[in-house]
């Protein structure tokens, strides 16, 4: 058992190279290969230096200097960045190298500029700095009175929503192999449940079936460590929500940090983290009543249903005879019923054929999904840009009947980190349907590995009295895809 429980962190480097290798563009094989050779047995292992130091140096660059011959154990920021020099070569090379060398020379040339360059210069720089950072966490984290946990908590959740939240798996697994116990993982377990008691407060007061059907099986999402579809889907969608959840995160958090709670291991946080935390069951139990008592009492008491639409009448004489005329105001827009075209040219697909299944399952609101024929992402209505993301995979449009809409290009393109996206409108500009919103390199995005599937979203489906979607077919940007009636 006790092998089973440490295989997945003994080679963790390995996973880590494969993984980061997909996602840069690189062979997978060759990336498994640098995690391989951090990890060699010729190095001494990391675990051993702080008993027994450094056992052997080497000189590198023709004796320009030494360094210390030592594995990468517990470390994974060295990892990725090793694997992203090796995609940059490999890249470079496939492009240089006849094809009929390409073969042999080009994975031979890839690992090992990339291996000495990693064992000489990258990693004991990115070791150093992700020391600097562990540090830096640490010591937010035993701040007096917990205040630093209290910030960090409470700012979790944003970090869910820009991506950072991808890197911390990194501050676990450093912590664990510094300290033997990560302060991290509580800290977010507790900024985990309170956005899952902030939406439940939701789902709960609620009068409305379609928002209760979204919240309350979204907070159990949370509840088990899965945020993503109370965030987006309910919690930043009501805003006061999302502020009430990372509020009861930063309260948890609080606690955690001046209890001392430490988590043995990583990965599963919410509910469950209780199995990585059986040396301080008790504390954990209290965090966790602390943060969701906190979010659900905050949201409970500040979220308010959107007021219903209202109608009034108004009575006029015109030469002896009196009429009747409705005046219908629908949330300050006029348009009862209002029609989007598709954001792309391309082919509208079932959503069953969506391979992410937030997506797919139409959690964060009703969704067409197209797989484009070309990189132009254009309007589908009149309206305006309420959010371009900076990365400038996904646009927000509020439409004149005010229809939320999220535009998002790919599947998991956050983690190009902008490249590939070109943004032709910000925040707050006025666009007319047909005016382009971002020109998306789509090769680009396919040789990094990730799919170009766009989806339009409608986040507010609910207030809307009917959503009618077209059925799958080919498209174009004048085709007629959603309808949308008050």
């Amino acid at each position: 058992m006790q092998t089973i429980r440490n295989i997945a962190y003994t080679f963790l480097q390995i996973l880590i190279a494969f993984s980061a290798a997909k996602a840069f563009g690189a062979n997978q094989y060759l990336g498994a290969v640098i995690g391989m050779i951090m990890i060699h047995p010729s190095l001494q292992n990391a675990y051993t230096v702080a008993t027994e130091g450094v056992q052997q140096t080497q000189s590198v660059f023709f004796g320009l200097f030494k360094i210390d011959m030592v594995g990468y154990q517990g470390h994974v920021i060295p990892v990725i960045i090793a694997v992203w020099i090796l995609a940059v070569i490999e890249k470079k090379l496939h492009k240089i190298v006849p094809e009929v060398l390409d073969l042999f020379v080009t994975p031979l040339v890839s690992v090992f500029v990339t291996g000495y360059l990693t064992l000489s210069i990258v990693g004991p720089i990115f070791v150093w700095a992700e020391n600097a950072i562990l540090g830096a966490i640490q010591w937010m984290l035993t701040l007096p009175l917990g205040i630093g946990s209290l910030i960090m908590g409470s700012l979790y959740a944003p970090t869910v929503v820009t991506g950072i939240h991808q890197m911390y798996t990194a501050i676990d697994i450093g912590q664990i192999a510094k300290y033997g116990v990560t302060y991290w993982l509580p800290l977010a377990s507790a900024a985990n449940v309170a956005q899952g008691a902030a939406a439940l407060a939701v789902g709960i007061k609620s009068k409305d079936k379609k928002i209760k059907s979204l919240a309350l099986p979204s907070s159990l999402s949370a509840f088990m460590g899965i945020t993503e579809p109370a965030i987006f889907g309910v919690n930043l969608r009501f805003f006061k929500p999302f502020i009430a959840g990372c509020i009861g995160g930063g309260c948890g958090a609080l606690y955690a940090s001046l209890v001392h709670l430490g988590a043995k291991g990583t990965g599963v946080t919410g509910i469950f983290g209780i199995l990585l935390c059986l040396n301080q069951p008790l504390q954990y139990l209290i965090e966790m009543v602390i943060a969701v008592g906190v979010a659900f009492a905050i949201s409970f008491v500040i979220y308010k249903d959107a007021e219903p639409k209202a109608v009034t009448a108004d009575v006029t004489e015109t030469t002896g005879t009196t009429e009747t005329v409705e005046n219908i105001e629908i949330a300050d827009n006029n348009k009862a019923e209002e029609t989007l075209t598709s954001p792309v040219n391309g082919t509208q697909i079932s959503l069953s054929e969506v391979v992410d299944e937030t997506f797919a399952s139409e959690m964060l609101g009703t969704t067409v999904a197209v797989e484009p024929a070309d990189g132009k992402i254009v309007a589908p209505c009149d309206g305006e840009v309420s959010n371009i993301f900076e990365t400038g995979h996904a646009v927000c449009i509020t439409t004149e009947s005010g229809g939320e809409l999220l535009i998002h290009i790919g599947i998991d393109t956050v983690k190009m980190d902008g490249k590939g996206f070109t943004k032709k409108v910000s925040d707050g500009d006025k666009v007319h349907a047909g005016d382009i919103l971002v020109e998306a390199n789509l090769e680009e995005i396919k040789n990094a590995g990730y799919q170009t599937t766009t989806m339009m979203i409608l986040t507010n489906t609910d207030e809307f009295g009917n959503v009618t979607k077209a059925e799958p077919a080919e498209v174009k940007t004048t085709s007629k895809v959603m309808t949308l009636t008050k």
